[in-house]
């Protein structure tokens, strides 16, 4: 069967694999445009004869109707062999019904579009609401504007045209092209001066181009537009916008990014607001990502729109390479408004996955999110979402460390992660999968392939600005290469805090020195071993003689997170039971250790206690 496909928006045509096909009576092409304009639902003989006469019809009508049809079916189906079923035009009891798939038909398609947009997020959006704009090559059913039955759908498609232009420089805005959806909603106010979002967007889009006087020109147009020539009051939102712009509330975006958290007009601020966090948090202000976002979560709750909830939770593109959160209250605060969103969002599969994957990034060191990880994985590659995908991969990388010695997948993921990431031209994905590789390949003791993934991490995060990526290379060449012991970043306390002890002590133990004084440094300023106190004490205590405190502290030590230093916490353990003679503690390390026995405990890509074979045989 030929391709059929069937434009409306403009003048009713047809064609077929590309090529035009000949409606030639008008009364073809208005059937036609009613069929299409059923939706793929059945008209009645009877109905057609109505909306074709205007109910006036004459004798013989029926009769026309069906020598319409056939005409219509031998013009859509031309090489249809005779005596064979129509395929595109199908009798449906007592009437007639178009058969084609929802993308053969430009009408359908922008009715879907719209629909997918609504619950994506503005980056998503853009191109979905562009392509379907683009569909229009006129007004919807052109040729049949006099016409009674097409009134009704001409005004329904012209509205939703209306909306989608409105959406899009929405979405526009919230991605920081501001000009551009001040180019797009210009014209459209002027052809739309009733519809007051459209004034509201403009200004804000204007006010966000860093052209504040020309954003309150657009909202006292509005204004006397509204009170002058149609006689209305226009809404508190042009009011309070207005009054924002005078109070400095809404900044351009190169400044903090507060406002974009301000509950005053919130709606078009908070779908920003996860492109203003990114942005701080990818150019390091990690203490302002961390302090708003919980107040935009909770803000977006109490608009009670649940895809608008999913786009702002899971909003933040600043994807985890670290296992253990900056803030775990926060992630905790996340997790929950995300799992009380989810039940909500179930027609929306892109807001499904955006939330799975938030909680998967966010409820690190447990590995107990795994099912929710692998299912927006699932969902964005059904989707085709690249940038949904990078998202995916980041939370299913922070989920794979169920038991030690899956290095392996990690590293396919981070190569997969990089994939995805180039293709949705994202540098902050890119970097997330090119040290997430790099952390694993440490792990599997590829060391020269680690060190050429830290140099590419370098290079694109120096072309991009992005300072926090050079973290991890600088710890990275520290622990493998010998470079000197980097500064802890202050920013990052989930990556920093305990990290310095924790190095100092793994390094001593691999070359035979005194872990106590290494801890010490040369300062004899001891640096705190913070969340890694529990299975460093028990390694000090016993080298420093206190054989019976250290099995003491081995019996209360918990079990390793599930986390980036799984292996290497596990490794410190067993040693410190050996030394301590804790036969119980061996055997559990041990028997936790076996399965990464080919490889390094090395999988934090920071600190390297040597092949797990060597420990689990005493040699390490």
């Amino acid at each position: 069967m030929a391709d059929v496909q069937i434009r409306v928006l403009g003048s009713v045509s047809a064609a077929a694999d590309g090529a035009p096909l000949a409606l030639p009576k008008p009364r073809l092409r208005e059937l036609l445009a009613l069929l299409v304009d059923a939706g793929g639902r059945t008209l009645t003989t009877d109905a057609l004869v109505d909306d074709l006469w205007d109910g006036a019809a004459p004798a013989g009508a029926v009769g026309a109707v069906r020598t319409f049809v056939g005409e219509l079916r031998r013009a859509l189906e031309p090489d249809r062999p005779p005596r064979t079923p129509p395929r595109v035009v199908v009798t449906v009891g007592t009437g007639y019904a178009l058969r084609l798939p929802r993308a053969a038909v430009d009408a359908w398609r922008v009715v879907d579009a719209a629909a997918d947009a609504r619950g994506a997020s503005p980056a998503t959006a853009v191109p979905l609401l562009t392509h379907a704009l683009a569909e229009w090559r006129g007004d919807a059913y052109e040729e049949l504007a006099d016409r009674p039955w097409a009134q009704p759908a001409r005004a329904r498609l012209a509205a939703l045209r209306a909306d989608l232009v409105e959406r899009l420089g929405d979405a526009l805005t919230a991605t920081g092209r501001a000009a551009d959806a001040a180019a797009l909603l210009d014209p459209h106010v002027a052809a739309h001066p009733w519809r007051e979002d459209g004034w509201r967007l403009l200004a804000t889009a204007l006010h966000r181009a860093h052209r504040p006087a020309d954003a309150l020109d657009v909202l006292r147009r509005g204004r006397r537009t509204f009170a002058d020539d149609l006689g209305l009051d226009p809404g508190p939102a042009l009011d309070a916008l207005e009054r924002e712009i005078l109070d400095r509330r809404v900044q351009p975006w190169h400044d903090a990014g507060l406002s974009a958290l301000d509950r005053r007009g919130a709606r078009a601020r908070l779908e920003a607001s996860g492109a203003v966090l990114t942005s701080l948090a990818v150019s390091g202000d990690l203490a302002t990502v961390r302090t708003q976002r919980l107040a935009a979560v909770a803000a977006a709750e109490q608009l009670d729109d649940p895809r608008l909830t999913a786009r702002v939770i899971g909003g933040l593109e600043a994807p985890g390479v670290w296992t253990r959160s900056d803030d775990e209250e926060l992630a905790a605060a996340v997790v929950a408004a995300a799992s009380r969103t989810l039940p909500r969002v179930a027609g929306s599969p892109h807001a499904r996955a955006r939330l799975l994957a938030t909680i998967a990034l966010e409820d690190r060191g447990t590995a107990a999110r795994a099912a929710e990880s692998a299912e927006a994985e699932r969902l964005a590659r059904e989707l085709g979402d690249d940038r949904l995908l990078c998202l995916a991969l980041s939370g299913r990388a922070m989920q794979r460390f169920a038991r030690a010695g899956l290095a392996d997948d990690r590293e396919r993921i981070g190569a997969q992660l990089v994939a995805a990431a180039r293709r949705a031209e994202s540098t902050t994905f890119e970097i997330c999968g090119r040290i997430v590789r790099m952390q694993a390949l440490c792990a599997l003791g590829r060391l020269d392939d680690a060190a050429a993934e830290a140099d590419a991490v370098d290079a694109v995060a120096a072309a991009a600005e992005r300072p926090l990526a050079s973290t991890f290379t600088a710890w990275f060449r520290h622990a493998f290469a010998g470079a000197p012991e980097p500064p802890a970043p202050d920013e990052m306390p989930g990556f920093s805090r305990g990290l310095v002890a924790l190095s100092r002590v793994t390094r001593a133990l691999r070359a035979g020195g005194d872990v106590g004084a290494a801890l010490a440094g040369t300062d004899g300023d001891a640096p705190d071993p913070g969340p890694y106190e529990p299975w460093l004490r028990p390694l000090l205590l016993v080298r420093a003689g206190h054989r019976d405190e250290a099995r003491r502290a081995l019996a209360v030590a918990p079990a390793p997170r599930h986390d980036l230093l799984l292996e290497a916490t596990w490794a410190l353990l067993l040693t410190a039971a050996r030394d301590a003679d804790a036969p119980d503690v061996v055997a559990r390390a041990s028997a936790a250790l076996a399965p990464a026995r080919a490889e390094r405990a090395a999988g934090s890509g920071v600190v390297d206690l040597g092949a797990v074979r060597d420990l689990l045989a005493g040699d390490g």
